[in-house]
């Protein structure tokens, strides 16, 4: 299998992100900026299914594509393109007669990532699907992984309750056809684009990151097990605790295209259940020339809150998206007038870098679990005895400026916030993801709406904000 560890062509400079290098005249672009749509625009969709009936209203109702709202990132040469990628496709919780698992009522979908572009007024078309593959072309899918490479046990149900099997037309045998997994299964939630064309994808199942040629073929994988044969680089073996369907939810590059940042959505099962309820959560960096890891500290503004995004601005500051899962309007929750949807800028270089912590009688380090404060993991430790004690051992989170509050700019009625667009130093697009236009209550499918007429959609915003500026 062809091996790429770098994926570079060339430097680019944090100068060279935010100019006009692309077939957008500066002239074009402004005119795309002054005349896009306040209340954003919504992607185009097609539509996967029509034919199941909403579990509330008995009626049938549209499972969409749609669905490319996990993650966006800038196109590297054409300023008014952006890339967004879908993740595993529509999916519900499901208790069946095999256990636990999940509703996949496109059981072939194929992850994808969707290129678009932004027209004057507001007009966004949708240019061409890269449909993700195997190293030998055959095309991925979105079901679990095994549990050698972080599969949590989630069993694929049929939309009518079977279990997806290796032969659906067969009926199930555990040895000879059994329950159907795929290793190079994909739930897709971060998105990197480069200059050669190519991408890296970061996901919520392992987590894995891999590498993907302009064709959408994989050519590299990293992730945390090291027994697995297709990585060339590893993430710390902490990362293999990550809290089920939290995985690593954001991906970013440096400008020189060196440097991959990840940043976990949730805090991570280290080393059990009752600490994965906290407001730590981690971001790794990841040399691509030799491998070298670093872990920082992110402090979140309440518990359970998810970092759905990271993009970089400079070498050091990056943008996150914080928030919950409410919706402001209701949907098919109870309306939160106080839903936290917001865009924090963090720097890497005021937090403390894990790996320079001196090891001591107080500080120990597993092999497994990363390091440890007094016999507890960071995450047990700060659950326990609060961030300021873990300040006193001289362990201190990355700083974070909010930037943008999407309720107060746009009263954002999405319950999830997670692309973010660098257009210019000036200028950021925000993406929602509209989990294919579905929900489940009781894994249940139905039509996902924002309130009671609003059907949910992947919605582009832009905001005008000063990026670099205080």
């Amino acid at each position: 299998m062809l091996k790429n560890k770098n994926g570079l062509v060339s430097a680019l400079s944090a100068v060279a992100l935010f100019s006009s290098i692309n077939n957008a005249s500066a002239t074009e672009m402004d005119t795309i900026l002054e005349t896009f749509p306040k209340q954003g625009s919504e992607l185009p969709y097609s539509v996967l299914r029509a034919d199941l009936k909403d579990a509330k209203t008995q009626l049938p109702f549209d499972i969409r594509n749609g669905g490319y709202g996990s993650a966006m990132t800038a196109h590297p040469t054409q300023t008014n393109q952006f890339y967004a990628l879908t993740d595993r496709g529509p999916n519900a919780n499901h208790q069946g007669q095999y256990g636990k698992g999940k509703s996949f009522p496109v059981a072939d979908y194929t992850p994808r990532i969707g290129l678009f572009e932004v027209k004057a007024g507001g007009k966004i078309v949708q240019l061409k699907d890269i449909l993700l593959k195997r190293p030998d072309g055959h095309l991925i899918s979105g079901l679990p992984n095994s549990s050698a490479l972080g599969g949590t046990g989630e069993t694929p149900y049929h939309a009518d309750g079977k279990p997806v099997l290796v032969n659906d037309q067969l009926p199930y045998n555990a040895t000879t056809n059994p329950i159907k997994l795929d290793d190079y299964g994909l739930d897709g939630e971060g998105l990197v684009a480069l200059k050669d064309g190519s991408f890296w994808v970061s996901d919520e199942y392992g987590p894995h990151i891999v590498h993907f040629d302009t064709n959408g073929i994989e050519i590299d994988r990293i992730n945390a097990f090291k027994d697995d044969s297709r990585t060339s680089l590893h993430l710390p073996a902490v990362y293999q605790h990550r809290r089920a369907n939290r995985g690593m939810e954001g991906l970013a590059i440096t400008p020189d295209e060196k440097v991959l940042v990840g940043i976990m959505q949730s805090t991570l099962k280290n080393p059990d259940k009752a600490a994965q309820k906290g407001d730590l959560t981690r971001i790794v960096s990841l040399n691509l020339s030799n491998g070298h890891t670093e872990q920082y500290l992110y402090r979140q503004e309440k518990r359970e809150n998810a970092n759905s995004e990271i993009a970089a601005l400079t070498a050091d500051k990056f943008l996150v998206i914080e928030r919950d899962g409410s919706f402001l309007l209701g949907g098919p929750k109870k309306a939160n007038p106080n839903a936290q949807k917001q865009v924090y800028r963090i720097d890497l270089s005021t937090g403390t870098a894990l790996s320079t912590i001196a090891l001591s009688s107080s500080f120990t380090k597993d092999e497994s679990h990363g390091l440890l404060i007094d016999g507890l993991t960071l995450e047990q430790y700060v659950q326990k005895n609060g961030w300021d004690a873990l300040a006193e051992k001289g362990i201190k989170p990355v700083s974070k400026k909010r930037m943008i509050d999407m309720v107060k700019e746009v009263a954002y009625a999405h319950d999830k916030m997670e692309g973010l667009w660098i257009i210019d130093d000036q200028h950021l697009g925000v993406l929602n993801d509209d989990d294919f236009a579905t929900w489940s209550t009781d894994g249940k499918l139905e039509q996902k709406y924002l309130d009671k007429n609003t059907v949910d959609a992947n919605r582009l915003y832009i905001i005008k904000k000063n990026l670099l500026g205080e």
